[in-house]
C-alpha cells in the first residue's frame, strides 16, 4: 500500500500544481502580460540591489543547516566541503525540488567525501526535519501573536490562522521535547536514527528561524512599495505561503506560493505583486543556479600552472560528481524558457525593428522551431544526468540552434545569453559525457515525468493567460502576421506536445537492449590456460561458458561476469597475474560505466579489498569460506566418530570410491546424467548457474570425476577441481541416486580428502557458508545485524546455519568472503539482481546478441 502511495505522489503534486494555476488564472483575470512586464520595470533599482545583498547573506546562513547536521552525526568534514554541498544542494532543491535536486546533489558529494549511506540518510532527514520544525515553530509563534483572517476563497476549515498556529507550535514543541526526553536511537524497519541533542536542536531551530526571516525580508523588499502593511504583518502571510508550499511538495512552490501571497495581501494591484514575486524568483532561485552552473563548468578548463591550478584541481573532484546533474537541470530550465518564450508575445518595442529587418516566414519558422527545441530539451535533459554521449551531442546542437532562433523570432537576446551560458558549460564539461547507449532505453522516474508534464502544462497556461482576451477561431491556426503571437503560440504548443508524445510513444514501444555475449571458443581456450595456472579452484567456474569474459590488453588476466538489469556482477576477483588485477578492475569499472551500470564483485577475498576500496565501493561481508588443511586431517579421535560411522555404513553396503580420469569421463556421462536428473527430480528443483556448477557434458568432460559405486553401479559423483601447484582441491557438482545409502556424501567427501592428502594437496575447499561469521553488535551496520538475524532465525527456510554446521564437522579454517558494490539506495536492488542471476536457469543466463556490450 505504501509503495502505491509513493507512486501516486507525483500525480498528487501535479494535481495541486494544476489547481494552483487555475486559481491564479482566476485571480489575475483582469490583467494581461503587458501589465506584468510594466510592473517589473517599475521596481526601483535600489530594491533589486538590496534583495540581492540579502540573498547572499541568506545563502551564507543556509550553510548552518548542513554544518550543524554534519556535526550532529560527528563527522569531521571541513567547512569548505560543507559549504559547497550546502550551496549546490539548496540551489538545486529550490529550483527542482528536494528529490530531484538537493537530495541527489548531497548524496553524490557526501558519499564521495566518505560518509556512509546511513550517515547521509541521517543528515538529509535532519536537514528536512530542521526546516520543517523551524517553519512550524516560527509560524506558530507569529500566527498566535499576530493572527490574521483567512479569505473564504481558500476554502480552509478555519477563518483565522490562530488555530493553525496552535497546531504548528504544538508539533514543534513535541519534537523539541522528544530530543530532551529520548536519548536512545529510534529504530524503524532496521534503520537506526539518532535524535540530535537538545542544544543542537535549539541551534538548528535558530538557523531555520533566521533563514525564514531573511527570505521574508527579501520578498518584502521587492513588494513593499505596493503594500499597505508592515514587515511584521507580511511575515505572517509569508509563513502561511511557506507552510502551504512545504505541504504541497510542488518543486519551488511554483504557482502555490504566488497564489497564497496574492490572496492574503489583498493588494489593489495584483499584477505588481506578481511582478515582484517573479523578480524574487529570478534573484533568489535562478541567479544562484547560474553561479552553480558556471562553477561546474570552469573546472573543465585547461588551467595555468601554479597555485590556481592545484587549487582548482582539488575542486575538480568535488564538481565532477555533480556537474552532469546540475547541467541536466539547466537543460530542463532552458527547455522551459524556450516554451515559455513561445507562449508569450514578442516585446512591443522590438516589433517595429523586427518587421523592418526579417521576413515574416523566417520569424514564423524560428518561433515554431523554438517551441520544438524547448520540448526536445525537456526530454533529453535526463540523458545528461546519465552522462550519455548521444545526449550531449544532441543537446549542444539544439542549444546552438536555440540561440539562433531566439534572436530570429523576436531579438530575445536575454534568452540567447542564457542558452549560451548553458552551452558553454556543456562544452567545457565534454569529457563528463562518455556513456554509450540511447535515451530511449533509459528509465524515466515518475518525478522526472511529472516535472516535464508540469513545465508543459505551465507553458500552456501562460499562453492561455497571455491571449485570453483574443476570441478563439479556426482561422487563428492559419494566421501569419508579424503581430500574430496567439497563432504562433497555438502552433508552437501543438508542436511541443507532439515532440513529448512521440518520445513517450518511442519509449513505450522500444525493445530493451540485449545484455551480454557468451564467450567464444578462442576465449574459453585462453581461459583454460589461465585457470589451470590459478591455485584457486573456484576460477574453474569460468569454463561453464555461462558468463561473459573481460580480458586485459595483454590477455594475462580476465574477469568473468553476468548482467542482471543494471547490475554487472563479477564472480570473484580477477583471475590471472596479481600485478594485473587492480588495472583490470578499473577496466571493468569503465566498461560498466559506459552502459550506466552498477559494478558488483561477488565473493571477493580479503587480501584484495584495497582494490575495491580504491574504487569507492561499499564492502559487505557475505559469509565465510570453509577450507580444511589436509596435512592435519585425520579420522581418529572422538570428534570424527560420526564420520567413521558413515564410512563404515557405506562400506558395509558394498560402496567403493573411485577416481575416473578425465579421458574416461565421456564414457560414463550417460550414467551421470541419469543420476543428476533423478537428484533434481527428488529435490523438486532446477539447475542453477553463475556461481554454481550445473550438469553440462562439455563442462564435466574437462575434469576428473570422483564416483561412489555400489556393486559396480555408480550411485554418487562429483567433479574434482584442482588448484595449481596442488594448493587447493575442491568438489563442484555433487549428485547422488535416491537408492544411495545414508551418509554417502560424507563418504565421498572423506575419501576425496584422503585421496587429496595422499596426492599432496594443501587444502580442501568446501565453499562458502552464506551469512555466517557476521557479528551483530549495537554499533554494527544495518547489513551486519540483518544478516546475523537471517542466519540465526532463517534456517527453517534457507538452511544457512545448518550448512555451516555440516561443514563444521570437518574442522575447517573459516576465511571471510565479501561483496563490493555501490552502496546507498542502489544496494537493495543489487542484492535482488544477484539472487536473480544465481537462480536463473543456466540456459537463459546469457542472451546471444550482436548488439550487447562485448566482453
Amino acid at each position: 500500500m505504501l509503495h502505491r502511495l509513493k507512486q501516486l505522489a507525483p500525480l498528487l503534486v501535479i494535481t495541486i500544481f494544476v489547481g494552483a494555476i487555475w486559481l491564479l488564472v482566476r485571480e489575475l483575470k483582469h490583467y494581461n502580460i503587458h501589465d506584468i512586464r510594466s510592473a517589473v520595470e517599475q521596481i526601483p533599482a535600489w530594491r533589486l540591489w538590496a534583495a540581492g545583498g540579502l540573498t547572499v547573506l541568506n545563502y551564507v546562513l543556509l550553510i548552518g543547516y548542513d554544518y550543524l547536521a554534519v556535526r550532529a552525526i560527528q563527522h569531521p568534514l571541513s567547512l569548505g566541503k560543507i559549504s559547497l554541498a550546502s550551496f549546490t544542494g539548496f540551489v538545486t532543491s529550490y529550483n527542482f525540488g528536494a528529490l530531484l535536486g538537493g537530495t541527489s546533489v548531497r548524496y553524490r558529494l557526501y558519499s564521495a567525501w566518505g560518509l556512509t549511506a546511513m550517515e547521509i540518510l541521517q543528515l538529509i532527514l535532519m536537514l528536512g526535519t530542521t526546516y520543517w520544525v523551524g517553519v512550524f515553530a516560527l509560524a506558530g509563534v507569529v500566527f498566535l501573536s499576530r493572527p490574521f483572517p483567512i479569505p473564504a476563497s481558500l476554502h480552509l476549515p478555519f477563518s483565522s490562522v490562530q488555530p493553525l498556529g496552535g497546531i504548528l507550535l504544538a508539533v514543534a514543541i513535541v519534537y523539541a521535547s522528544l530530543t530532551l526526553i529520548r536519548k536512545s536511537p529510534i529504530r524503524v524497519k532496521g534503520i537506526e536514527l539518532r535524535l540530535p541533542s537538545t542544544r543542537m536542536t535549539l541551534l538548528q531551530l535558530a538557523v531555520s528561524a533566521g533563514d525564514l526571516l531573511l527570505v521574508a525580508a527579501i520578498v518584502y523588499t521587492l513588494l513593499a512599495h505596493n503594500l499597505t502593511i508592515g514587515y511584521g504583518e507580511f511575515l505572517g502571510i509569508f509563513l502561511m505561503a511557506t507552510v502551504t508550499v512545504v505541504l504541497s511538495h510542488v518543486p519551488g512552490g511554483v504557482g502555490v506560493f504566488e497564489l497564497v501571497i496574492l490572496t492574503l495581501v489583498a493588494s489593489p494591484s495584483s499584477a505588481q505583486i506578481l511582478a515582484g514575486l517573479l523578480v524574487f524568483r529570478v534573484i533568489y532561485y535562478l541567479i544562484p543556479l547560474f553561479f552553480a552552473v558556471i562553477l561546474m563548468g570552469l573546472h573543465e578548463l585547461s588551467l595555468n600552472r601554479g597555485l590556481a591550478q592545484r587549487t582548482l584541481q582539488q575542486a575538480n573532484r568535488w564538481s565532477a560528481a555533480i556537474a552532469p546533474l546540475i547541467l541536466s537541470w539547466c537543460t530542463l530550465l532552458a527547455g522551459a524558457v524556450l516554451l515559455f518564450s513561445g507562449a508569450t508575445p514578442i516585446v512591443t518595442a522590438r516589433l517595429g525593428y523586427l518587421q523592418q529587418t526579417l521576413p515574416l516566414p523566417l520569424v514564423e519558422i524560428s518561433h515554431f522551431l523554438g517551441s520544438l527545441i524547448g520540448a526536445a530539451l525537456l526530454v533529453l535533459a535526463r540523458g545528461l544526468q546519465r552522462r550519455l554521449d548521444s545526449a550531449w551531442w544532441l543537446i549542444t546542437g539544439l542549444l546552438s540552434l536555440g540561440i539562433l532562433v531566439s534572436l530570429l523570432k523576436g531579438f530575445d537576446y536575454e534568452e540567447a545569453i542564457l542558452l549560451g551560458i548553458i552551452l558553454l558549460a556543456l562544452l567545457l564539461s565534454r569529457r563528463q559525457y562518455y556513456r554509450k547507449g540511447t535515451l530511449i532505453h533509459d528509465r524515466f522516474s515518475l518525478p522526472w515525468a511529472a516535472t516535464i508534464l508540469s513545465i508543459v502544462l505551465c507553458s500552456l497556461w501562460l499562453g492561455l493567460f497571455a491571449y485570453r482576451n483574443i476570441e478563439y477561431s479556426h482561422e487563428l491556426w492559419w494566421a501569419f502576421t508579424i503581430k500574430g503571437d496567439a497563432s504562433r503560440f497555438m502552433r508552437g504548443s501543438i508542436g511541443a506536445i507532439s515532440v513529448v508524445l512521440l518520445f513517450s510513444f518511442a519509449k513505450l514501444t522500444s525493445a530493451q537492449r540485449p545484455q551480454a555475449h557468451p564467450p567464444t571458443t578462442d576465449e574459453l581456450a585462453l581461459v583454460r590456460q589461465l585457470v589451470t595456472a590459478s591455485p584457486v579452484t573456484s576460477t574453474r567456474l569460468a569454463l561453464l561458458g555461462d558468463k561473459s569474459l573481460l580480458f586485459n590488453p595483454q590477455q594475462t588476466a580476465f574477469i568473468m561476469y553476468g548482467i542482471q538489469k543494471r547490475s554487472w556482477i563479477s564472480l570473484g576477483d580477477p583471475v590471472g597475474a596479481e600485478a594485473d588485477r587492480a588495472e583490470l578492475v578499473w577496466q571493468f569499472r569503465e566498461l560498466v560505466d559506459l552502459y550506466d551500470g552498477w559494478p558488483v564483485f561477488y565473493q571477493i577475498r580479503p587480501e584484495n579489498l584495497s582494490i575495491y576500496l580504491d574504487q569507492g565501493l561499499t564492502i559487505l561481508k557475505l559469509g565465510e569460506e570453509a577450507r580444511v588443511p589436509l596435512t592435519e586431517f585425520e579420522l581418529s579421535g572422538g570428534k570424527r566418530r560420526k564420520l567413521r560411522q558413515a564410512i563404515n555404513h557405506c562400506e558395509q553396503a558394498e560402496c567403493e570410491f573411485t577416481i575416473i580420469p578425465r579421458e574416461q569421463v565421456p564414457a560414463i556421462l550417460p550414467e551421470l546424467k541419469r543420476i543428476s536428473d533423478d537428484w533434481l527430480q527428488s529435490k523438486s528443483t532446477k539447475e542453477k548457474g553463475f556461481s554454481l556448477g550445473y550438469f553440462d557434458e562439455t563442462y564435466l568432460s574437462q575434469f576428473p570425476i570422483a564416483v561412489v559405486k555400489q556393486r559396480g553401479t555408480i550411485i554418487a559423483f562429483t567433479n574434482i577441481l584442482e588448484g595449481a601447484d596442488k594448493e587447493e582441491l575442491s568438489a563442484d557438482l555433487m549428485r547422488y541416486d535416491q537408492t544411495a545409502p545414508p551418509g554417502v556424501m560424507e563418504y565421498l567427501f572423506v575419501k576425496l580428502m584422503l585421496w587429496g592428502q595422499t596426492e599432496g594437496y594443501a587444502w580442501f575447499n568446501f565453499g562458502m557458508a552464506p551469512l555466517s561469521g557476521i557479528e551483530s553488535r549495537p554499533l554494527s551496520p544495518v547489513w551486519n545485524r540483518t544478516a546475523n538475524l537471517i542466519f540465526r532465525y532463517g534456517d527453517h527456510f534457507y538452511r544457512f546455519e545448518g550448512l555451516r554446521s555440516y561443514k563444521e564437522k570437518f574442522d575447517p579454517v573459516w576465511t571471510p568472503k565479501y561483496l563490493a558494490a555501490p552502496g546507498g539506495l542502489a544496494l537493495p536492488q543489487i542484492l535482488r539482481d544477484l539472487v536473480a542471476l544465481i537462480s536463473k536457469p543456466h540456459t537463459d543466463s546469457i542472451r546471444r546478441s550482436h548488439d550487447g556490450p562485448l566482453g
